[in-house]
Parts: structure tokens; sequence; C-alpha cells
């Protein structure tokens, strides 16, 4: 029974992908649950479909994945933001004007002959193939974002709970969209080398829509995501060695089944907000 739980990761390669989905869960999973209140599932998903010409670009010229995903990253921002100042543009159409236009681009880099066979893993990732450095970026990284989100925590609370009256107190409801934005970008590049531009989305997601589900109250919500997200991970990782399928894709659907097991308990918050209320409000605040 215990070679059944250790065998997976008895050597470096199943070791260093554990520690990866690890850091993964951790973080992304509770910055998911500002993501899924805020509604701005769409914006994770857009953002991360953003990356892929950067990261084929990286490719082609031999750079880290990391560079070239921040590469589109900006370059998202950029277009998103030029077609913003259009009066009769809308966000969501710039939003999507600019994604498409990238990952059109994208694709079109990743038809040429000089791209190396790597395609699929950015597309849909691999944390098998993580080194020791990018466990170390990861790392400092995921610390930093969750220093981020514990000092923005009660601004992100204020403007959630009422954005009109922040303002009163001293929180920027602009500021704290852009940071939170900001903050999303930064997640998905730590998680572009475990699951790729199409998948990264369902680590941010699926465990923070299920613990919503769960909790009614902010600090559980934020750690019971990143416990479903790193089970997510861990358990992605036992599907993909016992079934012998694609790692990055069983973490995609461990993470997205969660959310499916929480169906039958609790609430939906989002829903609840829509009906009335701010989404913190919906939740029980604080």
């Amino acid at each position: 029974m215990i070679e059944v739980l250790t065998d997976p990761f008895s050597q470096g390669i199943g070791l260093r992908a554990l520690v990866e989905v690890v850091i993964l869960g951790a973080v992304c999973a509770p910055v998911g649950v500002w993501i899924v209140l805020y509604r701005q599932s769409y914006a994770a998903e857009s953002i991360a479909h953003s990356m892929l010409p950067g990261l084929v670009a990286a490719t082609l010229i031999g750079l880290p994945l990391g560079l070239g995903a921040a590469a589109g990253l900006a370059a998202a921002a950029l277009l998103i933001a030029a077609c913003s100042r259009q009066r009769a543009v809308s966000a969501d159409v710039a939003i999507a004007v600019a994604v498409t236009a990238l990952f059109g681009a994208g694709s079109l880099l990743a038809l040429s002959p000089e791209v190396p066979l790597r395609l699929g893993e950015l597309l849909f990732g691999d944390p098998l193939s993580v080194s020791d450095g990018d466990l170390l970026a990861s790392a400092a990284l995921a610390i930093a974002l969750l220093a981020a989100m514990l000092a923005g925590h009660r601004s992100l609370t204020v403007v959630g709970f009422d954005a009109q009256t922040a303002p009163n107190l001293g929180v920027s409801p602009a500021a704290v969209g852009t940071g939170l934005l900001v903050l999303l970008g930064a997640t998905t590049l730590v998680a572009v080398q475990a699951l790729g531009n199409l998948l990264v989305v369902a680590i941010l997601v699926g465990p923070a829509a299920a613990s919503l589900r769960i909790c009614t109250r902010m600090p559980p919500a934020l750690m019971v995501a990143a416990a479903i997200g790193v089970v997510s991970g861990v358990s992605g990782l036992y599907l993909s060695f016992y079934a012998d399928v694609a790692a990055g894709a069983s973490i995609a659907l461990c993470a997205v089944a969660a959310f499916g097991l929480s169906l039958p308990f609790g609430r939906s918050v989002s829903a609840d907000a829509r009906h009335g209320g701010s989404p913190v409000d919906a939740l029980g605040g604080v």
C-alpha cells in the first residue's frame, strides 16, 4: 500500500512535480477565490490565452518560458489598454479583440517549422519537466503573491463589500481592480510551466469555485481553496502516473472535478451576489 502512494514520487522528476503542484495549489486557488468573487473568470481565461505568442517566441529564440509568458502578458495589457481608449469599445470587447489577436498570432507562430516539438507543453503544460531552477522561481513568485494578497486583503474586502463607499475609507476601486489583474497575471506566470496556456485557468477557478460553495466566510474560503488546489494537483499526478495520461491535463481534470463534487453542497456565492449585494457581502463578509 505504501508503495502505491510513494512510487509516483520515488524519483527526482516525480518529486519535483509534487513540489511544483503543491506550490501551485497553495497560491493559485486563493487568488482564484478573489477572481471568482470579482467575476473575473473570463479575464483569467483571456489572460492565460494571451500568453501564447510570447511562449512560442520564447521557444523559437531559446528563452525561458517564464520570460515569454511575461512578454505575452505585457503585450495583452498594452493591446487591451489601446482598445479600451476607444469610447465606442467596451471593456469586454477590448479584451476579446486583444486576446483573439494574440492567440491568432501565437497560432501562426506555432506553425513555423522552427518551433521545437515542445508545443504540446506550451498548450497543456508538463509539471514533470520542471527543473530545480523552475521550482525556485515558482517558490519565490508564490511567496511574493501570498504577501501581496495578505497586504491587499483589506482593500479587496472593502471594495468587494461596497465599492461605492470604498473611497470614503481611503480605498480606490480602480486601483484594487488593476491590482487584482496584476495579481492574476503573476499567478498565471506561476502556473504556466505546469499547466500550459490552455489549462492554467482550471487550477485558478475550479478549487476556488468549489471552496465558495462550501464556505461562508472569507478566511476559511481562502484556506479551503488552497487545500483543494493542493489535493487536485497531487491527485492529478497520481492519475497521470497510474493511468498513463498527460500530467497537466490530469491536474486540470481533478481541479474541475473538485467543483463538480461541491455542487450538492452549499450555495453559489456569485449567484447570490448577482441577486443583490456585493460578492463579499454574499459570502458573509470577512
